[in-house]
């Protein structure tokens, strides 16, 4: 889920130190042998996880470039291979920034159990993140409400969040990039006994798979990239290749809606759909409702409970739900719940993350800042009425930080063995133009378009889902033409592997 806001986005910038790392030191650094070199305790997780899972912690470098400033506790979980024929670890990251692996993989425990009769599935909590020494801001980070502050309003506030998330958080506030993320991986694999390293990164998850094999290319084993994120494209591209994203997917879910008896939206032209959810934004920002625990529902509270329901179909039917209650009743109970920020950790890892990675950064005083958000903000919201007036928020995202680290963003042709990159045609989150960047970015992609809807393609799709198990398991790639025992896919005009839209009954699924 996006942060939603843009003082999330661009709070820290006190933390001018923030993205200032130099490129990482050479891999055989003598320095951190011993990380290298150490073995995994593992454990009984906790008791929320399924039984099987064995969890255990991983000790890390604080700053790569100087080992001896102390070390970091990641928080690691293990699904252990149930078959015969074990084919090593394979390695998990779920997105964010901010999403916990360790946790993760055990809440989709289900979704690996093919996968797991040959690997040990591993998930990890990357650092600032979860149970790997969070970073917080003391809740400083008001979640909801700066689209409707003025520039000298938002810098204020950004300034007073920037002082609470530097005095809760220390240290580990400034080495939290995706540059460290993936020396921590390589300690992993490293950690698991393995020569190389197998991955499936979804999401901002992708964008780690990248770093690493731009830093590790003869590490990289069989790695499966879904839901491609952007290396370098800058932040008001971004935000506005999003914004058209969620449109099509919202448009995506209404054209569902209205086929749905007994649907907010059944029978009607999903064009009228579309712009009766229009109106309802905007009478919702000019006088907004009260929820049940008192708190202001406006028409952006809408777009974001809305944008958090097009991760994936099956949440379709309750997005449906709540805006059939607001829409016959009043009642926000539904799409109150739907609209719940993210947790303190989570945004400020998306924000410190991001702030880290992308060498974007907002330039002036707040009359500077006030002129560029005014100026775009016709084009966001031609874009979409709906989404618009949210993530162009964002496009200040990193404003007043110091330097970024340029790895992520220079990352060219590195050389590593081809992966596999999965892209969805109606993604909200992930554009699937980025997907076929990141192809030429690596040089060495091979890719799996699915027409279908949600964030990412494997848990949606039966066709993505045997690509990708059957390169993990073989190290088989399509090879683009589609053709029958090639799973179920067809080729694309561009030569890249078609896996169709899948029909999404009245439950979702």
């Amino acid at each position: 889920m996006r942060c939603a806001t843009l003082l999330c986005a661009a709070a820290l910038t006190a933390a001018t130190t923030l993205g200032g790392t130099t490129s990482p030191p050479v891999p055989d650094d003598p320095r951190l042998t011993a990380f290298y070199q150490q073995k995994i305790t593992w454990g009984p997780c906790p008791a929320s996880h399924p039984a099987v899972m064995r969890c255990g912690k991983l000790a890390v470098p604080l700053d790569y470039a100087h080992p001896d400033l102390g070390t970091i506790q990641l928080a690691l979980s293990r699904i252990p291979a149930t078959g015969p024929h074990r084919l090593g670890s394979l390695v998990l990251n779920y997105g964010g920034p901010g999403q916990s692996g360790a946790a993760g993989t055990a809440e989709r425990f289900t979704r690996w159990q093919d996968l797991a009769r040959s690997y040990d599935m591993v998930g990890f909590d990357p650092r600032g993140i979860a149970e790997s020494s969070p970073i917080s801001c003391g809740g400083a980070l008001p979640l909801v409400g700066t689209e409707y502050m003025d520039a000298t309003e938002l810098l204020n506030a950004t300034e007073a969040a920037n002082r609470a998330c530097e005095s809760r958080t220390g240290p580990i506030l400034h080495h939290v990039g995706t540059v460290d993320v993936a020396r921590d991986m390589d300690v992993l694999r490293a950690a698991l006994g393995e020569p190389k390293l197998n991955y499936v990164g979804a999401s901002y998850g992708t964008r780690i798979g990248a770093v690493y094999a731009a830093e590790f290319p003869r590490r990289v084993g069989r790695m499966v990239l879904d839901g491609v994120d952007t290396l370098s494209k800058p932040l008001t591209e971004q935000a506005l290749d999003v914004v058209k994203g969620q449109q099509l997917a919202f448009e995506g879910f209404v054209a569902w809606c209205t086929a749905q008896p007994g649907c907010v939206f059944a029978g009607m032209q999903p064009k009228k759909a579309v712009q009766q959810t229009e109106r309802l934004v905007a009478r919702l920002d000019e006088a907004p409702l009260r929820t049940a625990a008192g708190k202001e529902f406006t028409g952006q509270s809408l777009a974001f409970a809305i944008e958090n329901s097009l991760y994936g179909t099956r949440s379709w039917p309750e997005l449906a739900r709540g805006l059939g209650l607001l829409e016959r009743t009043g009642d926000l109970t539904v799409l109150a719940e739907l609209a719940e920020p993210e947790s303190d950790n989570e945004g400020a890892a998306l924000t410190v993350v991001n702030c880290a990675d992308y060498t974007d950064r907002g330039a002036g005083d707040a009359a500077a800042v006030q002129r560029r958000l005014d100026a775009l903000l016709p084009q966001f919201e031609k874009a979409s009425p709906i989404f618009g007036r949210g993530e162009l928020s964002e496009t200040e995202l990193c404003h007043g930080q110091g330097r970024a680290d340029r790895f992520v963003a220079d990352i060219d042709h590195p050389g590593a063995p081809p992966m596999l990159l999965v892209g969805v045609r109606n993604d909200p989150a992930t554009p699937y133009a980025w997907t076929e960047d990141m192809a030429r970015r690596l040089g060495s992609a091979v890719v799996v378009d699915y027409e279908g809807h949600g964030h990412t393609g494997y848990p949606h799709s039966t066709c993505v889902k045997r690509y990708v198990d059957r390169f993990l398991l073989t190290g088989r790639l399509p090879d683009g033409n589609g053709a029958a025992g090639d799973a179920d896919g067809r080729a694309a005009a561009g030569g890249n592997t078609v896996c169709p839209a899948e029909e999404v009954n009245a439950k979702g699924q």
